[in-house]
């Protein structure tokens, strides 16, 4: 009986102790103060629409510095300031074992830019969320103009519509030809697009956001195939809307209709078998040979017929021997 209570008491002061060196060791860390503050700033790339300023500034608002004690500092108020920002995408504070506040924030990235036809313009990113304008600096993203819409809260049909502005413009970055190429991305009352080149006065229509690898690389080949060949300036619209064909039509001309699939490939295969054929010593010679003989048997025909020639033929040189016979009939004509 004796040994039973002896243990329980044994285990309820080990308990206490227990629970004494918790208390006493919580209060030692809240006693101490912030050692240092490091800022981390992540999520897009090349781009800083977040200042580190501005996030020391919310900490100062707060009360946050270094020297501060650490169970005096409100990281969860802080969290929620920083979120407040469009472009913080998350924030993040906790001290490490050395009482250093580390401020992680993922940075919000654009992928367009939008221009609404009631005239306000912004950023989305991939979540297609609305992202400021900075009087700084401007991200390198496709531009998109004629938005149907500029209420924060979208109808079913616009929002259809800005699903389709983030795919475009997910596509166009993944290539730094077209990035660099494509000026802007006009949306039509059809819900259609058309692209505005750097490098060409003229219309691109694409139709809707679907096929977009099909559709650029039937563009991609009219570039190859005919564009280098008669230069940017030439055409005033090029339709890639189409499947299997590219519509595309000059100026001062009706539209042309190019099968992308048959017609380029045969044009640069005739190309190539041309350019192979005139450098060929082989087929050179056997041209020459049919155009002798038939120059030959002219010369005999004419002779033959003499009520028929009236003066001799001596622009081309003949055999030698052939030169008599041509004298000998103009010595009877002339002896008549």
């Amino acid at each position: 009986m004796w040994k039973k209570i002896l243990t329980i008491s044994l285990w309820s002061l080990l308990a206490v102790a227990t629970c004494t060196l918790l208390i006493a060791a919580m209060q030692k860390k809240d006693e101490k103060k912030c050692s240092g503050i490091n800022i981390e700033i992540n999520g897009a790339h090349n781009l800083v629409f977040v200042d580190k300023k501005d996030i020391v500034k919310v900490l100062q608002v707060n009360g946050t510095e270094k020297g501060k004690a650490v169970e005096a500092i409100d990281l969860q108020k802080i969290e929620a300031t920083l979120s407040k920002n469009a472009w913080v995408k998350k924030a993040e504070l906790f001290f490490d074992n050395k009482q250093v506040l580390h401020v992680t924030v993922e940075e919000r990235e654009p992928i367009a830019r939008i221009f609404t036809l009631q005239g306000s313009s912004y950023y989305i990113d991939s979540s297609c969320k609305r992202l400021p304008l900075s009087d700084e600096l401007s991200a390198r993203v496709p531009m998109f103009t004629s938005f149907p819409s500029d209420k924060k809260v979208l109808s079913k049909p616009d929002s259809a519509v800005l699903q389709d502005v983030k795919k475009i413009a997910q596509y166009i970055s993944k290539d730094s030809f077209w990035l660099a190429q494509i000026a802007q991305v006009d949306i039509t009352a059809q819900g259609t697009y058309e692209i505005t080149p750097v490098l060409g006065n003229q219309v691109i229509r694409i139709g809707d956001a679907e096929n977009l690898d099909t559709k650029f690389a039937m563009l991609m080949g009219f570039y190859k195939q005919v564009w280098s060949k008669t230069g940017f300036e030439k055409y005033t619209l090029i339709d890639v809307q189409y499947e299997g064909q590219i519509v595309a039509a000059k100026r001062g001309t009706t539209n042309i209709n190019i099968d992308t699939s048959k017609a380029m490939m045969q044009m640069g295969n005739a190309m190539q078998q041309m350019k192979q054929a005139m450098n060929d010593t082989a087929f050179s010679i056997n041209i020459s040979k049919p155009e002798t003989i038939v120059k030959q048997d002219s010369a005999r025909q004419n002779v033959e017929k003499k009520d028929k020639v009236k003066k001799p033929v001596v622009k081309e040189k003949q055999p030698a021997t052939n030169k008599k016979q041509p004298k000998a009939i103009l010595n009877k004509k002339t002896g008549n």
